[in-house]
């Protein structure tokens, strides 16, 4: 194993999160696994005892959208380990809902999440990076960071942006000695579909223009999510990866079918890409 490293996690009450601490701490590394509810740790807490990290987690309370919460459990970390090594921006959610459907406060609600979220947190966490003159910065997007789809458009836009921003901030902080890459996972079996799914306002309204099409989306949805097999374990094998690795890869999309779908992407002309999305998406006309 490589050298002992002191990591900040967020989101890790379920899903990649919960996997990740879990890895981490029986590689013995010291994690700091954080939440906005940590009555909700137990999941992470029999995870991490089945694979022997015991000694290694802790548990804080950091939610993404709340300042002092985040400026807490970095002087908490700083106070016990005087530094944070590495830092996984993992915290986050999807809404689901054609554009008219979403209103502002649901497109503020994602970006203060997987936006303003991760810029606050990294924010908190620089100034010991750079004293240090040495850190990681691991931000978790998504394969709606390059390829957009019907009914995603505020998950899909806020991951770009964070994609827009983990690029900037690669090229400004690799002089400083601190390196930042992206992991782009596809759909995996989280509860990001299920127990965190979340709809846009007007998503359930028989008096939306969307609400046949939204209906038919979310039977696809449900059916992808009943049959998918992916195991997010995936997901946290390539983050200890990149924690443990001497030089980390800017970009990691997971899995070949993954691979595939950004080589096509960014391959062919982008009226071809949408038809095909709504030639197997979108309902046929009655």
């Amino acid at each position: 194993m490589s050298l002992k490293k002191t990591i900040l996690i967020t989101g890790c009450s379920s899903g990649f999160g919960m996997l990740t601490a879990a890895r981490l701490a029986a590689k013995g590394h010291q994690v700091y696994a954080t939440m906005r509810d940590v009555s909700k740790s137990k999941p992470l807490l029999t995870e991490v005892k089945k694979r022997g990290g015991d000694n290694n987690l802790k548990i804080i309370p950091l939610d993404v959208t709340k300042p002092e919460t985040i400026l807490a459990a970095v002087q908490h970390i700083s106070a016990q380990e005087k530094k944070i090594d590495v830092l996984i921006n993992n915290a986050g959610f999807g809404i689901g809902g054609f554009f008219e459907d979403l209103s502002d406060d649901d497109y503020r609600a994602q970006f203060d999440v997987n936006f303003f979220g991760v810029l606050a947190v990294t924010r908190a966490v620089l100034p010991l990076m750079r004293g240090q003159k040495t850190g990681k910065v691991i931000n978790v997007t998504s394969l709606a960071s390059f390829s957009g789809t019907p009914a995603f458009s505020a998950y899909a836009s806020s991951k770009w942006a964070l994609e827009g921003f983990s690029e900037c901030l690669y090229m400004e902080l690799k002089p400083l000695g601190i390196d930042v890459a992206v992991v782009e996972p596809g759909s995996y079996r989280t509860k990001i579909f299920e127990d965190n799914a979340r709809y846009a306002k007007y998503f359930h309204d028989p008096q939306s223009p969307y609400y046949r099409i939204s209906r038919h989306l979310r039977k696809l949805l449900d059916d992808h999510v009943r049959k998918n097999k992916r195991d997010p374990e995936e997901v946290a094998k390539v983050l200890e990866r990149l924690v443990e690795a001497r030089n980390m890869p800017f970009r990691n999309i997971i899995g070949f079918r993954s691979y595939l779908r950004y080589k096509f992407v960014r391959n062919v002309p982008f009226k071809m890409y949408a038809w095909l999305v709504n030639k197997v998406l979108l309902p046929r006309k009655d």
